[in-house]
């Protein structure tokens, strides 16, 4: 399929380099105003035969078609790890830093140590493990599509369980991002401690 074979590109150059075990990793939620960042590393098999129809951007895909490749990308994967940062640390060192400090951790939570990581956009994370950063990596690489579904479909269960201890903001329904309804709860009822203070001050006076 012409899709795969274009997301392959990264995985192959690398291969070509000598680098066979190849991580990508990715992040979901540095965008909403409340919960945490999700990081998600895998290092995927890349013999023909064990390619996953479909993988692309997580946030291309339907929520059902997200949660039929999370089951397989975590069945067919070498090694997997997914990590959070929560509201709190991304107050405290800005959510730059903590989707960095969360990356690194699923990095280094691996089973298995790779040859090489891609990692979707950021650089300079502190590992000793190669990077190699890609703008829009998500959507141009297999194995950061990969990561990319397996954060996204956790931070997205995540929040549904969240949502049932704070109802009144609807976060099944937007998982924490500023909708209208979200931005209405909000100045209604006031922040919980889901969210990020540093990011909700237009909306609602914080303590800080």
């Amino acid at each position: 399929m012409k899709i795969e074979t274009d997301l392959l590109h990264f995985e192959r150059e690398q291969q070509a380099l000598g680098n066979h075990l190849i991580a990508g990793v990715d992040e979901v939620g540095r965008g909403p105003l409340a919960g945490p960042v999700c990081c998600a590393c895998c290092i995927m098999s890349l013999k023909d035969e064990n390619i996953i129809s479909g993988v692309w951007d997580s946030k291309k895909l339907s929520p059902k078609k997200r949660d039929e490749l999370f089951d397989l990308i975590k069945e067919k994967a070498i090694a997997y790890s997914i990590c959070y940062e929560d509201q709190n640390v991304i107050d405290k060192i800005n959510i730059l830093e903590a989707t960095k400090k969360c990356m690194t951790n699923a990095i280094n939570s691996l089973k298995t140590r790779p040859d090489v990581v891609l990692v979707d956009a950021v650089k300079n994370l502190a590992t000793d493990i190669k990077q190699v950063a890609i703008i829009k990596g998500d959507a141009l690489s297999y194995t950061i599509g990969c990561a990319s579904i397996l954060a996204k479909v956790s931070r997205d269960r995540l929040m549904d369980e969240y949502a049932k201890q704070y109802p009144e903001y609807g976060f099944e329904k937007h998982k924490g991002y500023g909708t209208k309804v979200h931005i209405e709860a909000l100045k209604k009822y006031g922040a919980c401690p889901l969210h990020r203070k540093s990011f909700i001050g237009h909306f609602v006076k914080t303590d800080e």
